[in-house]
């Protein structure tokens, strides 16, 4: 196989190493590296993760084994795909080498990332046992031979031509996939469970991280081999079969979430998973904001912090002024109702301001929250608040006779505090999540569409801009309410410090609104899986110290380089994001020899 590359008028013939030495050289490294993750990779164990031991995958390693036998898995489904294994074939349906150059990426990045962190904590590359440099050699020898395959760069999957100088980010984006062979409704319903159940196991490892070696191993092999199976067509063809299986898909979903109490021991990670919940929920309110009807809040959290306040206040806190005890539900409705009103209050007379001057003041409205809730502490106002100190003592909550606050033994498995609120805060994200689903399907959903791609071209068409703005911010603030009465019991304690714009740990507006944008605006998973990595990156990233906002920053750059349309962007999005490419393509497809080529 041969293309060529331009060089002024004429072209040269570019040979690329032959697919099948380069393929057997991938399964060898990639081999190779399976089998290194049982040797000894330093001395001492020193190193998190007891890497010392022989014979027995630990920590770092467990990395390297998982991407080395997914890089082995995709290199044997190309091989033989086309020879009647269909079982294999399935995990590359699109017969495509770049899936196998991504998961050989994954490898080397988590196994050099460990050996250079060895060398960095222990004093040297002394301290590599053989084993260690085993491991480096094999997976740079499987990304040799990933690079030696022959990439499909084209768009629509041929590979040849001028088109092969595409950025390989753009490769397969509409690549179309050879139809799948029908298999019977009950294997389908089973391989839905099975990738739920292993995103259940991937997601329940990151969190149960012990250490930010590992944790930073695990994003970078997690993205690295997702990027792989997207590449591969693994993903789109899952895909289609939850589109085809909604039911089974929207139980399946529910029920890995629901089973994560259950794999833990005590309440150490389910407390963080709880709050990610809450995170992920408040910023799936401010999606309909800024990724429906495109309004700019900068002061989204004052609304969670209305939300907190208000079932403080009426939850029979010691401290609280009131001194009523409404039942949840009530305390659920008057957060919700209190924030709406807040919503509109602050919307009606903002909404009419665009673009930078609406962040301008919804900004503002966030610091005026903080700073009236300091002030209402009965000296420079009303006692309401208790201003900086807060409603403190929140009692846990109780319903229909189940105390949160105590453990109870469901199924011979203790859930402990955090493992009830979890649940509840399960319910309560379904909630919103089909609240947005089914509101950004509506008529009105299209007409926060229409007024964000074009306001006055929307008004044009007889659309009432500032009712629907009016009403995505009264909408966006009682999500964030729900969510709020939930944090409030979580966290024990309600203070104005905790709904701050940046200071904060998450959540906070500037890390709501980042977690809607790198997770991909307008869609329902984007901002879920934005909220639950900006929160969890700082909780595991603290070993960095002074540089972790430093790194931090450099990741976020990366991705919206990488993925300017978010991680899980909807096909608008996406399209739009990549608009740019789409004349270099056909000035490039028009100096190819033939159209026929080209195509």
């Amino acid at each position: 196989m041969s293309s060529t590359e331009p060089t002024g008028t004429t072209t040269t013939p570019v040979l690329p190493m032959s697919a099948g030495p380069a393929r057997i050289l991938t399964l060898a490294g990639s081999a190779g590296a399976i089998a290194s993750a049982f040797l000894s990779w330093t001395w001492t164990p020193d190193f998190p993760g007891d890497l010392t031991v022989t014979g027995y995958p630990g920590g770092l390693q467990w990395l390297t084994l998982t991407g080395g036998l997914v890089t082995l898995l995709l290199t044997l489904a190309h091989a033989v795909g086309t020879r009647g294994l269909p079982g294999l074939r399935w995990l590359n349906p699109g017969d495509s080498n770049n899936g196998i150059l991504y998961a050989a990426l994954g490898t080397t990045a988590t196994t050099w990332f460990t050996l250079i962190a060895i060398s960095a904590e222990l004093g040297g590359l002394a301290n590599l046992e053989p084993g260690g440099w085993i491991a480096g050699a094999t997976a740079l020898l499987a990304l040799l031979g990933a690079l030696g395959l022959p990439l499909d760069r084209h768009p629509h999957g041929t590979g040849r031509g001028i088109t092969r100088h595409l950025p390989l980010r753009l490769a397969t984006i509409d690549r179309p996939l050879p139809a799948p062979r029908e298999l019977p409704s009950w294997i389908e319903v089973l391989l839905i469970i099975a990738a739920f159940a292993a995103g259940l196991v991937a997601i329940t490892y990151g969190i149960d991280t012990d250490y930010g070696e590992l944790f930073t191993g695990y994003l970078l092999l997690t993205g690295f081999t997702v990027t792989a199976l997207t590449k591969s067509g693994l993903i789109a063809r899952l895909r289609a079969l939850t589109l085809k299986h909604r039911p089974v898909t929207t139980g399946a979903a529910f029920a890995a979430a629901a089973g994560f109490p259950f794999t833990q021991t005590s309440d150490q990670y389910t407390s963080v998973a709880a709050n990610i919940l809450i995170f992920a929920t408040v910023a799936l309110g401010l999606n309909i904001v800024v990724g429906l009807a495109g309004l700019l809040d900068l002061g989204y959290v004052a609304f969670l912090g209305v939300g907190a306040y208000a079932a403080a206040l009426v939850s029979g806190s010691p401290a609280s002024p009131i001194h009523v005890r409404f039942p949840f539900w009530a305390a659920m409705l008057t957060g919700a109702a209190v924030s709406v009103v807040f919503g509109v209050v602050i919307g009606a007379p903002t909404l009419r301001l665009r673009g930078d001057y609406l962040a301008i003041v919804t900004l503002g409205f966030g610091e005026i929250f903080r700073i009236t809730m300091n002030n209402l502490n009965g000296t420079t106002g009303p006692k309401v608040t208790n201003g900086s100190n807060g409603i403190p003592r929140i009692p846990d909550l109780d319903i229909l006779g189940f105390d949160f606050g105590a453990t109870h033994t469901v199924g011979g498995v203790q859930l402990g505090r955090f493992s009830n609120y979890y649940l509840l805060m399960l319910l309560v994200t379904a909630l919103v999540v089909l609240v947005f689903a089914r509101v950004g399907n509506s008529r009105i959903g299209r007409a926060w569409i229409a007024i964000r791609e074009d306001e006055t071209a929307a008004e044009a068409m007889g659309i009432n801009g500032f009712r629907l703005k009016l009403l995505a911010f009264a909408l966006g603030a009682c999500l964030a309410g729900l969510a709020g009465t939930v944090q409030a019991h979580v966290s024990y304690t309600v203070t104005p410090d905790q709904y701050t714009f940046a200071e904060a740990l998450p959540p906070n507006s500037a890390f709501l609104l980042a977690a809607v944008i790198l997770g991909g605006m307008g869609t329902i998973s984007g901002p879920l899986l934005g909220a639950t990595l900006l929160f969890l990156i700082p909780k595991k990233l603290e070993f960095l110290s002074d540089y972790q906002l430093l790194a931090f920053g450099i990741a976020l750059i990366v991705l919206m380089r990488v993925r300017p349309e978010g991680l899980i962007a909807n096909r608008r999005r996406q399209l739009e994001f990549h608009e740019a490419d789409i004349p270099a393509q056909a000035a490039a497809t028009e100096t190819a020899p033939t159209k026929a080529e080209a195509r």
